[in-house]
């Protein structure tokens, strides 16, 4: 062999050599760990978007505050709010479904009380509406027993965890009359924020819940020790979600609030 030949074949073994050390073994088991899949997975389809890993649940941790800032509003406060509210007749009746407003109670509401604490919202209600409470040793959220000084009728009802209760929890501006004020064009989360909202909600007495249904003021009235709070709560609903009332039903509602101390 030639001098010339062994200088071009000593050059291509010094080529071989250097490739054969670029990548060494511990770094070639780094960068195949790289993108290497977990024992017994595939790889997904190009294209293919992550599956969404579901949030996990708030530990309980009851509120300490079940109320909105000024709510209900002053007497001075309601009736100037309802002197601006929109007077017209209700609409889309026909069209409500409780659905709309959710299946169920539900924790996962934004901007009202309560929401996203973890706890349930009757329970919420109860802890917040109960005086004499027992709360549950595992889970604060729980209210074991209490008793009702019911608003609607000034009745003591008493509540036991593990009983059948003559308690309900009322929308004091009921679902179906929110819908016929306006709720028909709001947004499906925006229903599910009203239904669940703790400023909308009253522990009561079952049997007079069930009497109310969804009749605004007009039609149907507490006992009158009760009338000048209700009609606070009523109008402050109305006046926070900005739903309409018919004309009867304001001409109630300064009787109501007509029955405040002046």
């Amino acid at each position: 062999m030639g001098a010339r030949a062994a200088g071009v074949t000593a050059a291509l073994l010094m080529v071989v050599t250097l490739a054969a050390a670029a990548c060494t073994p511990l770094q070639q088991e780094r960068a195949d760990a790289r993108f290497s899949l977990p024992p017994g997975a595939t790889k997904p389809p190009p294209g293919t978007k992550p599956t969404p890993q579901p949030k996990p649940s708030p530990t309980p941790s009851p509120s300490p505050t079940l109320a909105s800032k000024g709510f209900p509003p002053s007497p001075a406060a309601a009736r100037d709010q309802l002197a601006k509210l929109q007077v017209a007749w209700g609409k889309n009746w026909e069209t409500y479904k409780r659905a709309e407003f959710g299946e169920t109670w539900s924790d996962e509401v934004d901007g009202v009380p309560g929401g996203r604490n973890g706890c349930d919202t009757r329970d919420d209600v109860l802890r917040r509406d109960l005086k004499d409470m027992r709360e549950g040793d595992r889970n604060a959220c729980v209210v074991i027993s209490g008793m009702l000084h019911d608003p609607y009728t000034g009745k003591e009802i008493p509540y036991y965890y593990r009983r059948a209760s003559q308690i309900e929890t009322d929308h004091i501006v009921a679902l179906g009359a929110a819908w016929r004020a306006g709720a028909w064009a709001w947004t499906p989360q925006q229903r599910l924020n009203y239904a669940n909202d703790l400023d909308v909600l009253l522990a009561v007495d079952k049997a007079t819940n069930e009497l109310k249904s969804s009749q605004t003021p007009d039609k149907w009235k507490p006992r009158k020790e009760y009338w000048c709070e209700y009609g606070r709560r009523w109008t402050g609903i109305k006046a926070k979600y900005k739903l309409t009332v018919t004309a009867p039903e304001k001409l109630a509602l300064q009787d109501l609030l007509a029955a405040c101390p002046k």
